[in-house]
Order: structure tokens, then sequence, then C-alpha cells
């Protein structure tokens, strides 16, 4: 799990270097960006290998409630971290619900089910049963409520996954529908291929393993990587392009 996890967000730093190297900086290469084969099918793809495995990751902690609190005060001073950048700095960063407002809630959602299957003595197969519908649900009203894009202005629906007439560019947006959906999916994926919390893979060769460590490691400190990342990566290609434009001056 944490190999995929951190293979999909190695992917997405990559696609953030090219996107500030295209689009940040000016430079005419990555045209792939621009692509509708990109962002209906390859972005996509690494989306729901992250939140997926968010999911599942979910049912090995006994501490959801704790987990998913936490996330969400990160969620929020991200939010308010790059809306004072953005109004102050004039530098577009705004972040008003990305990935990680999505797994906070995500990941109390999974805390409150648990919480009722417990109290409730409901049966697992029950629980396995209302995973599936509630995810199918929610990944297939994503593509129903996207018939309102653009079609209301109301900011309280933009985390709901409708786009607002005015909407404000975000340098990150993942709404609720239909990614929530992926992401009890993956709940329902760990509970039925993880039952015993242990790694379907114990048996992997050495060399397996020197591969997959360093993005086991990107896996396990996700969060920290993620919040760090884009500063660094633009800080680096600023000097980087500072340096290249006074040498041609």
């Amino acid at each position: 799990m944490d190999f995929l996890r951190g293979f999909a967000l190695v992917m997405m730093i990559l696609m953030h270097l090219a996107w500030d190297i295209r689009y940040s900086f000016g430079v005419d290469v990555f045209g792939f960006l621009e692509a509708r084969w990109f962002w209906a099918f390859v972005h996509p793809f690494f989306i729901v290998i992250f939140v997926g495995v968010s999911g599942v990751c979910c049912t090995f902690s006994r501490n959801n409630v704790t987990r998913g609190l936490k996330l969400l005060v990160v969620a929020v001073l991200l939010f308010c971290a790059t809306f004072l950048i953005t109004k102050y700095l004039k530098i577009n960063c705004l972040i008003i619900f990305n990935v990680l407002a999505l797994l906070s809630v995500g990941i109390l959602l999974w805390a409150l089910i648990e919480f009722v299957e417990k109290k409730c003595h409901v049966s697992p197969v029950v629980t396995n049963v209302l995973l599936a519908f509630l995810g199918s649900f929610a990944i297939v009203l994503g593509d129903e409520i996207s018939r309102y894009d653009y079609k209301v202005d109301n900011l309280w629906l933009l985390p709901v996954g409708i786009k607002m007439e005015s909407m404000p560019y975000q340098a990150d947006y993942l709404p609720l529908f239909p990614w929530i959906g992926v992401f009890l999916i993956g709940c329902l994926a760990g509970r039925v291929c993880y039952a015993q919390r242990k790694t379907l893979f114990s048996n992997a060769s050495g060399a397996v393993r020197k591969i997959s460590a360093p993005f086991e490691f990107f896996g396990k400190h996700s969060l920290i990587i993620y919040l760090i990342h884009q500063p660094i990566v633009f800080g680096i290609l600023y000097l980087i392009f500072m340096l290249i434009r006074g040498r041609e001056s």
C-alpha cells in the first residue's frame, strides 16, 4: 500500500514539475498537459490509486477520528495560507477543497461507519454491501452532478463538485463526488483483502524490495511530502531559470 501511494505521489510531483515549467516559467514543453487524454485517463488513474489506497489504509488504523480531525485542521490551515498568499502576495495558489480535505471527510465518515457497526452489532457483510452501494452511488453521482456546472454561483457547493459561474482559480481541487466513492471502495477493499492486516506480498524478492523502498518512503510520509514539495520544486526552478536568464542577458 505504501508503494502504491508513494508511486502516485511521485507521479503527482512530476506533473506539478511539468506544470510549473510550462505555465509558471513559460517554456513550451510538456504539451500533454493540454491533451484531453491526459486529463481523462492518466491524471484520474493516479488519483484513483492515491485515494483508493488511503481508503484501504483506514481499515488498518485504530484512531481514525484523531487522524481525520488532524487532517481537517491541516486542510483548513492550507486554505488560510493560500488565501492570504493569493490575496496579498498576488501569487495564484488558492486551495479551497483538495485531496487533504477530501481524505479528512472520508476518514471521519469511515470512523462513523465503523462506530455504528460496532455499537449496533451490524453484520460485516451488511457493512460491506453498504460500502459497495455508497461508493458506487457516489461515483455515479459525480458524473450526474456535473450537469449543474456553471449554473450556480454558490461557493458552498464547490466541495460537492459543482463548479461555480465565477469560480476562482484553484491550484488544486478534488471534490467529494465522485472521489469519496473511490475512498469508500478502498475501505471495502481493505476489509476484504486485508482482513488479517498482513501484506499480500510477504515473499517479495530482495530486488523488488530495493526498487519499491523509495516509493514506500514517499508513501509513509505522504502528508509532509505533499505539503512541502511544491514550494521546494518551485523554488528550485525559480533559481535555475533566474540563472539561465541572467546568463542570456
